[in-house]
């Protein structure tokens, strides 16, 4: 893993210890004026959409929709394409197309010709910017600080949108008021600068891949089938789903709170926005500590409860106080919530996946705002904005119960690293990356006596083996001789399989030292790999030269 030239391998750990980082320091800074800037624009597009759309509730929700469901579409390409290239240089574009697209709403603004669906147009465009921004950044914590900083550099990531959340709100409230909500686009399109000029100076050492780059749809592919067979991190995307689908109240319907409260107006908005961002702050700096003593699953029960009570509550407070006192708690049980389940994704996740699993994980959480802000903002409109909240309660509440179906992964460091495990393949066929399907057989002299023990450590390798990049697993014993087990799967092409031999890590090839532990030949575990259709290894007619006849090759290895 690549780290900062300043990275000290003695460096304290604690709350702020990243920041001692340079590399890290900058890249944070000037990350604080980009979530300024997005903050801002969240409460200039809200706030423009209750005049645009004479305060309806289902288009003052739809704006938070439109901001979140770039993160659900693009964020899963995004991912893979931060795994397949240079990280830099795919936070470089994405942020240049946010600025791009909203110095382009800020004229549109200032020209009049804003209108509720140009401008929630817009409001996608620049989400996709971040989109493509956001895996690149969070994949590339780990290259900016030191191994025993990472946890707290994650915390630190969601302090820096925070911190902006306590007080961008309430700016972006006044800049409203005071100069019109195209001001308030102008100062999002300004303030992704600073961030760019520092993803620009960053000397990443880039560490290429010894194989081609993936397709992205294989990539995508890949990284979705690693989620799907990796319970830890299909955990994960299921709570941050269920969380983000109950609590999109809080941020959907904060406008139409602020404009029920007395003399409710922009910066009565903002300074709702401002308590659940201070909120946040606090809890993020907690992050550590609560993981170290009650664990993470048991610190996400109770800030469900948490949660859910707070926005019951809210749903009952006529008092402007009491109020922001529920959005403080709101602010502090999510971040803590969020920051939680994303520190299990990437102690849970290899490097070689890491940037498509959190962006997976982004794909859950907003796809849950994004579809419950939704859905919150129709229950308002057919009730009221009070039994939207206290439903909403309700539904956060009921999601501590999640923990009996699928508990968080263990808070314990597991290692992601990738291992050699040797054994390179002879060839004798003419291939290429393209060639294929490549047939994987396995075979294994197992005692009868421990069939059922040697059973249920294939069944494990099974799903090792389709994370990584196997399709269509089986196991099978021959009839004539019981003691004889095959193991069969597929890869899609040559290339396919050189990638997968490269995904294996400790977890995988511990595994697969446990599967030949019952093999009785004492000479491993013998591995014949077949090229499937080889229509183009042999000849084109009869008497066409054949370089590969007679030649036979043994393949030993994993």
């Amino acid at each position: 893993m690549a780290t900062s030239a300043d990275t000290q391998s003695d460096a304290r750990t604690g709350a702020f210890a990243p920041l001692r980082e340079k590399t890290f320091r900058t890249i944070w800074t000037a990350s604080l004026f980009s979530n300024f800037g997005q903050l801002i624009l969240g409460v200039g597009a809200a706030w423009e959409m209750t005049r645009l759309s004479n305060n309806s509730p289902s288009m003052v929700a739809l704006v938070q929709t439109a901001m979140m469901v770039p993160l659900m579409l693009v964020a899963l390409p995004a991912g893979a394409v931060a795994d397949m290239f240079d990280r830099r240089k795919i936070a470089l574009v994405g942020l240049g197309f946010s600025a791009l697209s909203a110095a382009v709403l800020t004229t549109l603004a200032v020209l009049g010709l804003t209108t509720p669906w140009v401008l929630l147009g817009f409001c996608v465009l620049i989400g996709g910017g971040v989109a493509l921004y956001s895996p690149s950044w969070q994949a590339s914590i780990g290259e900016q600080v030191s191994p025993q900083n990472l946890p707290a550099a994650i915390a630190l990531g969601t302090i820096s949108y925070n911190i902006a959340r306590s007080f961008g709100p309430a700016l972006g409230g006044l800049v409203v008021l005071l100069f019109g909500a195209q001001a308030a686009f102008g100062i999002n399109a300004a303030f992704y600068i600073p961030l760019w000029v520092a993803f620009f100076f960053w000397t990443r050492q880039h560490s290429p891949s010894r194989l081609p780059p993936e397709r992205i749809d294989r990539a995508i592919i890949s990284g979705a089938r690693y989620a799907l067979h990796a319970p830890p991190v299909r955990t994960a995307l299921v709570r941050a789903f269920a969380f983000g689908l109950a609590s999109a109240t809080a941020s959907a319907l904060a406008p139409l709170v602020a404009k029920e409260m007395p003399n409710g107006d922009a910066s009565t908005f903002g300074i709702l926005l401002g308590a659940t961002g201070v909120g946040a702050v606090v809890g993020a700096l907690f992050v550590s500590d609560i993981r170290e003593r009650i664990g993470s699953e048991n610190a996400v029960r109770i800030f469900a409860l948490g949660t859910g009570a707070s926005l019951v509550g809210i749903g009952f407070s006529h008092s402007l106080i009491l109020t922001c006192a529920a959005f403080f708690v709101i602010g502090a049980c999510n971040i803590l919530t969020v920051a939680l389940i994303n520190v299990s994704v990437q102690m849970s996740a290899p490097r070689w996946v890491t940037a498509r699993a959190l962006s997976l994980y982004t794909s859950a959480i907003t796809a849950g705002i994004g579809i419950g802000a939704w859905a919150w903002g129709v229950a308002a409109s057919h009730w009221s904005v009070s039994i939207a909240f206290m439903a909403s309660g309700g539904a956060v509440a009921a999601t501590a119960l999640l923990g009996r179906l699928f508990p968080l992964a263990s808070d314990e460091e597991v290692d992601t690293s990738s291992v050699d495990i040797g054994y390179e393949p002879e060839v004798a066929l003419g291939l290429t990356m393209r060639s294929g399907p490549v047939v994987v057989e396995v075979e294994y002299d197992v005692d009868p006596d421990q069939a059922r023990e040697f059973y249920d450590v294939m069944v494990r390798l099974q799903r090792a083996r389709n994370r990584i990049g196997a399709f269509d697993w089986s196991i099978s014993r021959d009839i004539a001789n019981p003691a004889v087990w095959v193991e069969r799967y597929h890869c899609p092409t040559w290339g396919d399989y050189l990638r997968m031999r490269d995904r294996y890590t400790q977890t995988e090839f511990e595994l697969q030292e446990l599967a030949d532990s019952y093999n009785r030949t004492g000479h491993g575990h013998r591995v014949r790999r077949r090229l499937e259709r080889p229509f183009g290894s042999v000849r084109w007619k009869a008497d066409s030269p054949d370089p590969y006849r007679g030649s036979t090759v043994t393949f030993i290895g994993p």
